[in-house]
């Protein structure tokens, strides 16, 4: 799969606090698209997300202990989502460093196999890509997608997804990409039938989401695992 992915961020999902960050860092948005320098936008982001590595809670879910970061551009999710996963792994390169090495351009960063091979190269973990073609997960997708999330937090790995189109969280919010982006998840509850996501543009930033929506809306693309 090799379908190339350019962000175009929706602006009804920019908060104020976004913009404001954007602007102080040296960016400015306008029509819903962020231009300037490449410079950090998250300095004033909280270091972590949850309690401590891959913490094990009553209930049975499970939550990677991760930096979380804005994307810098409007075409770096992948090295943001990338970023994200990386930090749960004691790993902090720059989203500049690692845009370098997943060849991400202004038009995005290709697909999975290149978040896949960065994640390898830089943790020394075993990433694999798993696609899910058509514009539907199936059962089995969703399985498989469920039981590699569940083994991946286990072994204290976020995944990568790269996804397209809308969806819905568990708080009802809708998180619209139609020209594609990246997300990284970083836990799951309920047996892995809930996810949770961080997203570096979400007015929300991090959201649980249902596995079998998660399924779909990678559907013609794929995931790091």
């Amino acid at each position: 799969m090799t379908t190339t992915t350019r962000w175009l961020p929706n602006p009804t999902q920019a908060s104020v606090a976004r913009k404001a960050a954007l602007a102080v860092a040296g960016l400015t948005v306008a029509a819903g698209t962020v231009t300037g320098p490449a410079i950090a936008a998250d300095a004033a982001q909280p270091a972590h997300d949850a309690p401590s590595a891959a913490a094990q809670r009553p209930d049975g879910s499970k939550e990677l202990d991760f930096t979380y970061k804005f994307q810098e551009t409007y075409f770096y999710c992948a090295p943001a989502a990338t970023k994200m996963a990386l930090s749960a792994l004691g790993k902090d390169l720059s989203q500049d460093d690692l845009a370098r090495k997943l060849g991400t351009t202004q038009a995005g960063t290709s697909s999975a196999l290149e978040t896949t091979r960065v994640l390898k190269e830089v943790s020394g973990k075993d990433y694999r890509t798993v696609e899910i073609p058509g514009q539907r997960a199936d059962a089995a997708q969703t399985d498989r997608l469920r039981a590699d999330i569940v083994r991946a937090i286990d072994g204290q790995r976020p995944v990568v997804a790269n996804i397209i189109g809308t969806s819905t969280d568990t708080e009802g919010h809708a998180h619209s990409y139609e020209g594609g982006h990246y997300v990284t998840v970083v836990g799951y509850r309920d047996g892995g039938n809930t996810v949770k996501i961080g997203d570096s543009w979400s007015e929300e930033g991090r959201y649980w989401v249902g596995t079998d929506k998660l399924a779909d809306w990678i559907a013609s693309r794929g995931y790091s695992a």
